[in-house]
């Protein structure tokens, strides 16, 4: 078949590698295979498919490195690999000869490495998808440049939309999607080893609606420029070193839904206002001591800091514990002790009575003794 054009065995249960002579279709453009158990590496002729712009083997076993030779399909626009055992590092032909690529879905593999500058001359990238791997490094400043998520321009999509299905995550749910697709504009780099602050410029992309850098180790501000992203449903940045105040601008996002701040180190006030007050449940903010306000119950003090309790403050009020618990007990012991001794002394009459009641519980006692020796 060497004039195919579209190759889809999706849903399948097919096994073994992957076909080498790719050579011989010049003309392919949709290679799609997901979800089967297909294995090995990615052959480098499929290189030779100048004409590819589809490329969907997500959610098999390949492996080995994602192959150089693809730098010669210049229209690539859809590239899924997620869910495989890819090693190695984003390749940098992407940005750079392929650069028409609006979907680059890498996740749940074991790729390393750090971002590479050349991701952001993908001016018509709306989805990115590098979670559940082994990135390093900062984020670029330059994704600002990514005008497919600052731009909408549906015309692009209309090209290659009717032969897409696309899976994406959305709200923490795996998703097909389809004749919507083109409205998605997502960022996930959830799950890496990713440090620094988070770029002011992130907060450019103003049609961004997923947002979910959650499970890695940024550290600083949240951008005080967040409310710029006003289309934004879900932002996820729970489980990093985040510090300082949470951003009045956030209480501006009336599309927001979906909102995990938990485990920072964030402290101050909860902003309230719009859709903050819409979501009530406390534990987005969880692991954060020193927040206070609405939903949580510490209250906040007059100038708006916080005033939940310092640790120290908590190992103090145990020393407390202890020291009036050891108090209360030689108390006892004292009251007890002299409220029974003290009386005997001191009122001679109760003493008589005591000692001969002693005596006679003596007697008894030997008398009894006694009696079971004869016995025996």
């Amino acid at each position: 078949m060497k004039h195919l054009y579209t190759l889809s065995l999706r849903n399948n249960n097919l096994s073994g590698e992957f076909p080498k002579a790719w050579s011989l279709l010049p003309d392919i453009m949709v290679v799609d295979v997901a979800y089967n158990s297909l294995s090995g590496n990615l052959p480098s002729s499929m290189g030779d498919s100048g004409s590819l712009f589809m490329l969907k083997m997500n959610n098999n076993n390949f492996e080995g490195e994602i192959p150089f030779s693809l730098q010669t399909c210049t229209s690539l626009r859809n590239i899924d690999l997620g869910n495989n055992r890819f090693t190695g590092e984003i390749p940098p032909w992407i940005g750079s000869t392929a650069f028409l690529v609006s979907t680059l879905r890498l996740r749940s593999n074991f790729l390393s490495g750090h971002i590479p500058q050349q991701l952001c001359n993908l001016g018509y990238l709306h989805i990115l998808d590098l979670a559940h791997n082994s990135f390093s490094g900062t984020i670029p400043k330059c994704l600002n440049n990514l005008t497919g998520l600052r731009i909408f321009n549906n015309s692009f999509y209309n090209l290659y939309l009717a032969y897409d299905q696309q899976t994406t995550v959305v709200k923490g749910r795996e998703l097909q999607l389809n004749t919507s697709l083109a409205y998605v504009k997502s960022i996930d780099l959830s799950s890496n080893r990713f440090e620094g602050e988070i770029p002011q410029e992130i907060c450019n992309l103003v049609l961004l609606n997923s947002l979910n850098l959650s499970m890695n180790q940024f550290s600083g501000n949240i951008p005080s420029k967040i409310g710029n992203l006003s289309q934004l449903d879900t932002l996820d940045l729970s489980l990093n070193h985040l510090s300082g105040h949470i951003p009045q601008s956030l209480s501006s996002l009336t599309f927001l839904s979906n909102l995990n701040l938990s485990y920072n180190n964030l402290s101050g006030e909860i902003p309230l206002g719009n859709q903050l007050q819409a979501l009530p449940d406390s534990s987005i903010y969880e692991g954060n001591p020193f927040l206070c306000g609405l939903p949580l119950s510490t209250k906040c003090s007059e100038d708006g800091n916080s005033t939940p309790k310092d640790p120290k403050d908590n190992d103090n009020e145990d020393g407390n514990e202890k020291f009036w618990f050891y108090v209360s007990m030689a108390l006892g012991f004292i009251v007890g002790f002299w409220g029974v001794f003290g009386t005997l002394i001191v009122k001679k009459s109760w003493r008589y009575a005591y000692f001969r009641w002693f005596d006679d519980i003596k007697d008894k006692a030997t008398l009894c003794v006694r009696r079971l020796v004869c016995q025996e």
